[in-house]
């Protein structure tokens, strides 16, 4: 069996294998989205065809749209030739369910793929011609955080950027830069409304996007590359939205498992690709079942009918408090102390670590006992239905080969939001921190962590952090096994509220935490004792 609209009219192949296949038809499907384009999405990658496009198949399915997405890849256009093209845009979705079971489905809703590429004379004007379709509701983008960036580490304009902002739109290479051509030239068009809505996992992506967006096109305006009337049509949210959006789903790298379950049911040219920028990407998508998508509704175009398919459409604060209650309370804290812990007992795999009777239990008191009671509560999802599913479902997934090796990265730049929001909330609400045991008992992991010697006396290598060396430094002289050799060197650590969020030393917590390290420090077996 092969992927593709001709393949996948072996209707009879496809219920052998256990695919259930889209109810449109896709060639009619492309041929009105062509006429009649509502949705272009800038990331043509996994999260977009795993998830985004799966919505777009369900108002299709119910008749509830007549249009598919246009896929607009603005970095790796291997995507396009290699993945895209091959399988007319479908995607073989496969959902990883917690019990070691999958669901397989054939997402079709993606009408085409089209390379970003000013260079590429016929596939701009194809992405030009989405633009300036006054049909045109909304782009949407998964593009990675890092994409929205113009400027690197030191704070200077990128080569691309700064080259993007002498030359103006018609010599657009840098993804933001990319954004505001297209939106020239549905000013150009008539200035028509549009909303452009990021989904990338990022805290205020929206005020990222535009931020940039606004940037490129304020520069080629002082460069007298387009008028100023260009900048106040953007700058018109009226006009031009840039909606917030909260979206959680764990979407890994195509799993060779699946591949060969694929093989073994029929499908030929299964097997991933990897792409010349290093893209690594199959015909196939696996992922875990949960899925979430909040977003702002500001659409000054009108809107595919989203909340048909699943997603959560509300205010901005509430998309705000939505991804506070995943990050501060629900998800992420859980996590971030299964990484260090999973780390120092020589786990590989966060799944094998919820086997653990002690670490589900460390990570049940943080999210339940600790968190919930100062958790920011959205309205909209129950937080602690939230944890529930993350406890239950989620993270004991044996099907998501995420690592704590992986998880621990950057851990100095998350505690303050993981853990630090609530220690600042039980401070705020006169609560007593005396009651907090596993909050403290992360932070004691995470700075036992930073010692490089796991719970049986081995050395490991720390993951990367951009404080790794600093903080190793103010840790030098502490010996595992020689509890002695720790004195007060922890009293600099604690004390950096741009870290915890706040100064813990002025807490009862740093004698907790420093009282916890110190125990952890006895040798063999005392990070499993504490």
């Amino acid at each position: 069996m092969k992927l593709s609209y001709q393949g996948i009219q072996d209707k009879q192949g496809y219920a052998a294998a256990q695919v259930a296949l889209p109810q449109y038809d896709w060639a009619k499907m492309a041929e009105k989205t062509a006429e009649k384009p509502v949705w272009v999405h800038f990331g043509a990658g996994n999260i977009f065809r795993g998830f985004i496009a799966g919505l777009q198949q369900r108002l299709l399915n119910a008749g509830l749209a007549e249009s598919g997405i246009v896929a607009a890849e603005t970095f790796d256009y291997d995507i396009i030739d290699k993945i895209y093209v091959p399988h007319d845009s479908m995607t073989l979705m496969v959902s990883l369910k917690a019990d070691g079971s999958t669901q397989k489905e054939v997402i079709a809703s993606i009408a085409k793929g089209i390379k970003a590429n000013c260079a590429d004379e016929a596939q701009w004007q194809q992405l030009t011609d989405v633009f300036t379709a006054p049909s045109l509701q909304m782009a949407s983008f998964t593009i990675t955080e890092k994409g929205y960036a113009l400027r690197n580490m030191k704070g200077e304009l990128m080569p691309v950027v700064v080259s993007d902002m002498e030359n103006g739109p018609k010599q657009a290479h840098h993804a933001m830069a990319v954004v505001a051509a297209m939106l020239y030239a549905r000013y150009q068009a008539g200035a028509m409304p549009i909303a452009m809505v990021s989904m990338d996992n990022c805290s205020h992506n929206g005020e990222k996007l535009r931020a940039s967006v606004m940037e490129i096109v304020a520069a080629w305006v002082k460069n007298g590359l387009v008028p100023a009337d260009f900048e106040a049509y953007v700058n018109d949210e009226a006009r031009v939205s840039f909606p917030w959006s909260m979206i959680d789903k764990i979407t890994p790298r195509p799993a060779e498992i699946i591949e060969k379950q694929l093989m073994d049911a029929g499908f030929e040219e299964m097997q991933p690709v990897i792409t010349s920028r290093n893209t690594y990407i199959a015909p196939f998508v696996n992922a875990e079942v949960p899925q979430y998508l909040v977003v702002e509704d500001r659409f000054p175009n009108g809107r595919p009918a989203l909340d048909k398919a699943g997603v959560y459409l509300c205010d901005r604060k509430t998309v705000n408090d939505t991804e506070r209650m995943k990050v501060t309370t629900c998800l992420n804290p859980l996590h971030t102390a299964l990484a260090v812990y999973g780390c120092l007992l020589g786990y590989t795999s966060i799944a094998a670590e919820m086997k653990d009777a002690e670490l589900v239990k460390l990570v049940k008191t943080i999210g339940y006992k600790e968190g919930l009671p100062v958790v920011t509560d959205p309205g909209i999802i129950s937080p602690k239905a939230f944890i529930d599913e993350v406890v239950e479902q989620r993270l004991p997934n044996p099907f998501i080969p995420d690592t704590p090796q992986r998880i621990a990265t950057d851990t100095s730049q998350k505690v303050g939001i993981r853990f630090g929001e609530t220690i600042k909330s039980y401070i705020a609400e006169g609560r007593d921190l005396n009651t907090l045991v596993s909050i403290p008992l992360a932070l004691a992991g995470w700075l036992r962590y930073l010692l490089a010697v796991d719970d049986n006396g081995n050395a490991f290598e720390v993951s990367a952090d951009p404080l790794k060396d600093d903080l190793q430094a103010k840790l030098a002289g502490i010996e595992v096994g020689k509890p002695e050799t720790f004195t007060n060197q922890l009293d600099d650590i604690l004390s950096n509220a741009s870290i915890f969020g706040t100064d813990l030393t002025k807490t009862v917590l740093a004698d907790k935490i420093k009282a916890y390290f110190k125990a952890e420090l006895a040798g063999p077996g005392a990070v499993r004792k504490t």
